[in-house]
This record gives structure tokens, C-alpha cells and sequence, in this order.
């Protein structure tokens, strides 16, 4: 599938790194062009992949991304709203300016981009949209408040743009990772041996996910081969979210018939 997005032109927040960074290198293997924003270079620029710098909480930086990408390419067809970053704090002690920062980046960006976007697609006869939410936005987390309610924003703001644009051929669709190694949020990763395991305990899967692993995905929804997919929520977890959340009890019966035997 080298050549999937042969002539397509992307742009990709947070492209600089961790899954963003997975993400430019995946479109532009099978045939994009892409448009890395961030407020860092990337690694690497090629004719392929260039960089814009871009403060995605500006929203005249946004628009001006948009515009940088179809000036340099001359159209745009897919757009990852990737950038995004977390904070652990519980409502007491969350101060405003903490939550305001994390839904400028985590939300408003998102609105932003779509809102400069959408436009440009229309005019080119469509285009596909996806924005990396998190297993975060489908459920609650201890101590992730304001991280919870921002990717629950992201994920029904998915939706309610899927219809405004499905006419258009305007399609929307949101990745929702779970845990994920190898980021600078680093899911899972951080902390002592126990506290690593915890996270690995509540992956019916036992690991974490890799950046590749959702660049697989994003490419899928960007390309032809969702042509019927909008408005779709799409987890990638290992398992995680298919958990109830209620003990192992099989788990359980196995220590007891060890101790028995």
C-alpha cells in the first residue's frame, strides 16, 4: 500500500513527536505529503515532510497552517489533530489556568483547525478528518479530571462535525489510544516496577501500545479503504476498555487451585 495516498496532502499537529511523529512518518511512507505543525522541528524534513511552526492554542496560527499547507502543496486532504497533553489533578486542587491551557490545547485547537479546514475540503470535493481523542474521553480516570473532559469533548465534537460534513464528503472520525509507550506522556511508563505493572495489569493485552501501532490506525481512517466510515469512535487499547472494571475472578480461581495442589 506504498502509493495509498499518492498526491494527498496532510497536515498533522503535534507532528513532531511520539504518535504525531508516527503518524508523518507513516502517511508520507505510503505516498503523502505532509505538513508537520508543532512548535518543534521534527527530526527530520524531507520534500515530502515539511515543517510549520504553529502555537495550535492561536488561532491565527492555525489558520495560517492551513493556508502554509495548501500554498506549499496546493490542496489539503487529510488533517490529524494530534497535538494534546494531559495534567493529574483532582478538581480541588486544579488550578483554572491549568484546566483553561489543557482545553485550549486539547479542544480549542481541534475547533480551530476543522473550522480553517472544512472550508478548503469543500472546495476540493472533500477530505478526511481525525482527531486523536483517548479512552480518556469514554470513561472516567482517578485524578484526570480535566484530561477526561477534554477528550470527552473531542469525541462527541467528532460526531457532530461527521454530520455537518458527511455531505460534503468531509469525512470525521476519532482514534481513542489507550495506554502508549514510547511518548512524552508516556502512559504507563513512569513511576516504580508496581506502579508500572498496575498499568500493565488493567491491559487485558499485558503492554502498552506503540506510536506505529496508532499510525496503523490514523491511516486506515484517513484513507480510501474507511470510505464508509464517519462519525466513528475507534479504540485502540489492547483490551482495556472491553474490561468491566470488576475483579479477575478467574485470575482469583487459579491462586486458590495453587494453593490447593
Amino acid at each position: 500500500m506504498s502509493g495509498r495516498f499518492e498526491k494527498k496532502v496532510a497536515v498533522v499537529t503535534g507532528g513532531s513527536s511520539g504518535i504525531g511523529a508516527a503518524i508523518v512518518v507513516r502517511l508520507a511512507a505510503e505516498g503523502a505529503l505532509v505538513l508537520v505543525a508543532d512548535l518543534t522541528p521534527p527530526a527530520e524534513e524531507t520534500d515530502a515532510v515539511r515543517f510549520h511552526r504553529c502555537d495550535v492554542t492561536i488561532p491565527a496560527d492555525v489558520s495560517a497552517m492551513i493556508d502554509a499547507a495548501v500554498d506549499r502543496f496546493g490542496r489539503l486532504d487529510i488533517l490529524v489533530n494530534n497535538a494534546g497533553i494531559g495534567c493529574l489533578a483532582e478538581t480541588p486542587d486544579l488550578p483554572a489556568e491549568t484546566w483553561d491551557k489543557l482545553f485550549a490545547i486539547n479542544v480549542s485547537a481541534v475547533f480551530y483547525a476543522c473550522r480553517a479546514a472544512v472550508p478548503v475540503m469543500r472546495r476540493t470535493g472533500g477530505g478526511a478528518i481525525v482527531n486523536v481523542a483517548s479512552i480518556s474521553g469514554l470513561a472516567g480516570d482517578y485524578g484526570f479530571t480535566a484530561y477526561n473532559a477534554s477528550k470527552g469533548a473531542v469525541i462527541n465534537y467528532t460526531r457532530s462535525l461527521a454530520l455537518d460534513g458527511a455531505r460534503d464528503g468531509i469525512r470525521v472520525n476519532a482514534l481513542c489510544p489507550g495506554a502508549i509507550g514510547q511518548t512524552g506522556m508516556g502512559v504507563g511508563t513512569h513511576g516504580s516496577a508496581a506502579d508500572k505493572q498496575a498499568w500493565l495489569d488493567a491491559i487485558p493485552m499485558g503492554r502498552t501500545g506503540t506510536p506505529e501501532e496508532m499510525a496503523n490506525v490514523v491511516a486506515f481512517l484517513a484513507s480510501d479503504e474507511a470510505s464508509y466510515m464517519t462519525g466513528a469512535i475507534v479504540v485502540a487499547d489492547g483490551g482495556t476498555t472491553a474490561h468491566t472494571g470488576q475483579p479477575n475472578v478467574m485470575a482469583q480461581v487459579r491462586r486458590r487451585q495453587a494453593a490447593d495442589s
